[in-house]
């Protein structure tokens, strides 16, 4: 991708979106977004715990216990399986591989289009979120080295699991922008950025949170 490219992209796709568990904003405020490795580090979990969170799949939300006497929730990867990854994945990654390269990010949505598709996805309809709204501009000027960026929803296999290895995370400047340009319309062309490990402080990138259910905005949080 080339400055130029980057520069329509950021015009595109102003605001990045993340979604967290409801109640998750004070923590994420604190210590900042937080990638599930990072959140296993912060909260000294090891062993045969660890792995059952960070190397398989999730398929309920994984509430840990930490120092401060609050708790931290690790979301859930229901959109995902083993069996889907088993027929989709390249360059000899298993499904344990796959699990761990998620995990290791901090992932944003580039359009509110995909965000309200997530949140009324029958696995999360019915629960209410804190949704962080994110300045692209911003988080990519700082944490631009740490990013990278994903022409497929990178965590769901249902109901096609599309190909995916270790090209599907490519830097800023490796990913082939003119290429999806030529084939998506604006606001497609990337689908996933993440950031490895997760992004510290937060709070100076996040414009606003907002408490929602599906696509409704039940309240704005306090920043």
């Amino acid at each position: 991708m080339t400055d130029a490219e980057l520069e329509e992209l950021l015009s595109d796709c102003p605001t990045l979106y993340h979604m967290a568990a409801a109640g998750s904003w004070p923590l994420i405020r604190t210590h900042g977004l937080l990638s599930t490795t990072a959140l296993l580090d912060l909260c000294g979990v090891t062993g045969t715990a660890r792995d059952a969170i960070e190397s398989t799949r999730r398929p309920e939300n994984v509430t840990i216990p930490f120092a401060t006497k609050e708790r931290v929730v690790i979301r859930d990867n229901k959109p995902m399986d083993d069996r889907g990854l088993d027929r989709c994945l390249l360059d000899g990654l298993t499904p344990t591989d796959w699990y761990r390269l998620l995990n290791a990010r901090v992932f944003f949505w580039l359009t509110k289009e995909r965000l309200l598709r997530l949140l009324s996805a029958g696995a999360y309809a019915n629960s209410e979120h804190d949704v962080l709204e994110l300045d692209s501009r911003a988080l990519v000027s700082k944490w631009r080295e740490a990013i990278t960026l994903s022409p497929i929803n990178s965590g769901c296999t249902k109901p096609y699991p599309h190909p995916r290895g270790l090209a599907t995370f490519q830097s800023i400047a490796e990913y082939p922008y003119a290429h999806w340009r030529a084939r998506r319309k604006r606001g497609e062309r990337v689908v996933e950025l993440a950031v490895s490990n997760g992004v510290v402080p937060v709070r100076p990138f996040v414009r606003r949170v907002v408490r929602m259910r599906k696509d409704i905005e039940l309240t704005q949080l306090k920043l």
